[in-house]
């Protein structure tokens, strides 16, 4: 019985997320995160107290999954870690390159754009997922340093710090560019900045 409770929050968190990727938090009510995901009105309720509950939820619910897969990949034991990175990028960039129309909406980007001011916690929860993101990537940096990959008066915590901010600035763009090609110079200066 918890299985399937489970499951269909996760329902409404999925296809709940993906209308208010599309449509904002302000253009999205829960009516039409129910609709989506095809239950009844009272069932949102069951699982959150409010859209702003759900926004938190969903946040946790998208993020959390997709920083472990960020985590395992600059883990991995048979690259070194400056090749994690780049692994990692430019398994991103085949992804976009890949797609007959680019269109991506990323959930993260719109509600912090829309809500951090409004919403203080929806704010918080945003900081805490890339603070989450940047750590895995300074530690994976450290690791690159140790190696003697990066310079060893390279400040970690201040390049992971820019890769992040300068990644969420490409997927701004691609909102906007409909093509591969903010990915594809992300990764050409990933690539020299990484340089041995």
């Amino acid at each position: 019985m918890n299985t399937i409770r489970l499951d269909k929050r996760d329902l409404i968190l999925a296809k709940g997320a993906a209308v208010m990727t599309r449509r904002g938090y302000h253009g999205t009510g829960v009516q039409e995160i129910v609709q989506a995901a095809g239950i009844p009105k009272g069932s949102f309720y069951h699982y959150f107290a409010s859209k702003e509950d759900f926004a938190l939820q969903a946040l946790i619910f998208i993020y959390q999954p997709r920083l472990a897969r960020y985590s395992e990949a600059l883990s991995n034991p048979a690259l070194s870690p400056r090749a994690r990175i780049l692994a990692y990028y430019n398994d991103l960039l085949m992804h976009f390159r890949q797609q007959q129309r680019l269109e991506y909406h990323c959930f993260i980007g719109s509600l912090s754009f829309e809500m951090s001011e409004l919403i203080p916690a929806i704010g918080e929860q945003v900081e805490r997922i890339f603070q989450q993101s940047a750590q895995i990537l300074q530690r994976c940096l450290e690791q690159a340093q140790a190696a003697g990959e990066l310079a060893a008066d390279e400040d970690c915590r201040n390049l992971a710090s820019f890769i992040a901010n300068a990644w969420q600035g490409v997927l701004t763009r691609l909102k906007v560019a409909s093509q591969a090609q903010p990915v594809e110079d992300f990764v050409l200066r990933l690539e020299r900045l990484l340089a041995v």
